[in-house]
């Protein structure tokens, strides 16, 4: 979050370029998204669907679990004898919306590698 509020989308400073694009010179499912975190992180919605249509799910992911990490953690303390619960809860949990933000990802993965067999 702190990566996308400090780095520019007007500048286009962003240090992680996408290999990928550079060895074949075609965009993968993960281009733009820096960008498109910028963007969201700066209420320009419309512009971040445009550099990564995929953008806000996967912002939203990190976004979700970094209010989960607060949460589950003042649980983690203040209850220690639910702390197995939570584990699981939180496992489970993050495995779900982890699927939920990354399926196109995937899917894409999926589908790349099935076509070679």
């Amino acid at each position: 979050m702190a990566y996308s509020g400090i780095l520019s989308p007007e500048k286009d400073n962003y240090p992680v370029i996408c290999i990928h694009e550079k060895f074949t010179g075609e965009q993968c499912f993960s281009c733009g998204l820096s960008h498109s975190f910028s963007l969201i992180v700066r209420g320009r919605i419309d512009e971040a669907y445009q550099w990564n249509k995929y953008g806000m799910r996967v912002f939203l992911f990190f976004a979700s679990q970094l209010i989960l990490r607060v949460a589950f953690s003042i649980f983690y303390l203040k209850y220690p004898d639910t702390r197995k619960q939570l584990i699981i809860i939180d496992c489970i949990g993050s495995g779900l919306i982890f699927l939920i933000a990354f399926w196109p990802f995937i899917e894409s993965i999926l589908s790349g590698v099935l076509q070679h067999y």
